[in-house]
């Protein structure tokens, strides 16, 4: 077996593009996101106003103005979370010899993980993209292209190796990802599935996409994908 025959960078930068942070409790500062994530998640960001989120929390202004600018500053603080969680979830060692498909299955499943153990804040970006700035568009850009560099590479090596089949690299790997991607339409957590259900499935259903042989070999029935999807919406 060949190792992958990329190995691209990581990006230097793993903090979202902003002003230097405050010193301070971080305990105090986690209230402060938790508080300000319900508002946006239930009122999006235009409705939702810092006056709204120091009453929220029972606090003053200069205690939220002490840890954070503006509004705009707790959004992408949010969101940058989960789009570090996501866009890494190909990352592996230099040495970790194990298989490309193994690899990509286990970055599937990371994948996924992470979209829904950031709910609802990784599902921002979905619903109001129009609200980051230009230098936090430019990071997000900058570490996703580091996430489909490595798994692109990863689709290849695993093709060559005769464990997946596919035609487009670039493709497939856009349509296994779009899978986590359309979560934020209806997932709730509340649902009838555990969260660890839903990851199981979606990540069954993503390595299809891929051309997984070894999953395919494992699932018995020839419209395996379809019955994941069926019990899905069963849980919605």
């Amino acid at each position: 077996m060949r190792q992958d025959s990329k190995n691209p960078k990581r990006p230097a930068s793993r903090k979202p593009p902003q002003a230097k942070p405050r010193e301070g409790s971080d305990e105090k500062r986690e209230r402060i996101l938790r508080a300000a994530e319900a508002l946006f998640a239930k009122q999006g960001y235009a409705a939702t106003t810092m006056e709204q989120i120091v009453a929220a929390l029972g606090m003053t202004k200069p205690f939220v103005y002490y840890y954070f600018r503006n509004k705009q500053e707790i959004f992408e603080t949010l969101s940058w979370a989960p789009t570090v969680a996501c866009f890494t979830s190909m990352d592996f060692p230099e040495d970790d010899l194990r298989p490309a498909h193994v690899k990509l299955e286990e970055g599937l499943r990371r994948l996924i993980g992470a979209t829904l153990t950031h709910y609802p804040s990784a599902f921002f970006p979905y619903r109001e993209p129009q609200v980051y700035r230009p230098e936090y568009r430019a990071a997000q850009t900058e570490i996703a292209q580091h996430f489909y560099e490595r798994m692109c590479a990863l689709l290849e090596q695993g093709r060559a190796d005769g464990m997946l089949e596919f035609n487009e690299t670039k493709i497939t790997a856009l349509a296994a990802c779009s899978l986590p991607g359309f979560l934020f339409n209806w997932y709730r957590p509340d649902g009838r599935l555990p969260q660890e259900a839903v990851v199981e499935e979606l990540t069954q259903l993503a390595c299809r996409v891929i051309g997984l042989r070894a999953r395919r070999k494992a699932v018995a029935a020839p419209d395996a994908a379809n019955q994941a999807a069926q019990r899905i919406n069963k849980a919605l």
